[in-house]
């Protein structure tokens, strides 16, 4: 049980000291950092929105012609809207 003990307390230890460096070493406030994670993740939000969506018609294209309603040369499926 006091192996155990150790082992926690010393886990313990090292994550303080570790959080303590970083804080200590980062070069942007935690503002600025959450900003530009923000950003990024918005970002790439939004290049699976416009892949979706690509995708999204191009799949109703080809619905549209295997049901008939449009000859294989009308397709175009590089214009999406935006």
């Amino acid at each position: 049980m006091s192996k155990f003990l150790s082992f926690l307390s010393g886990s313990l230890a090292g994550a303080l000291a570790s959080a303590a460096m970083v804080m200590l070493l980062t070069p942007k406030s935690g503002q600025a950092v959450r900003t530009d994670i923000k950003r990024e993740v918005n970002s790439i939000l939004e290049e699976g929105r416009r892949a979706a969506e690509l995708k999204r018609v191009e799949l109703e294209a080809q619905l549209a012609q295997m049901r008939g309603d449009l000859p294989l040369s009308e397709l175009n499926t590089t214009q999406v809207p935006k």
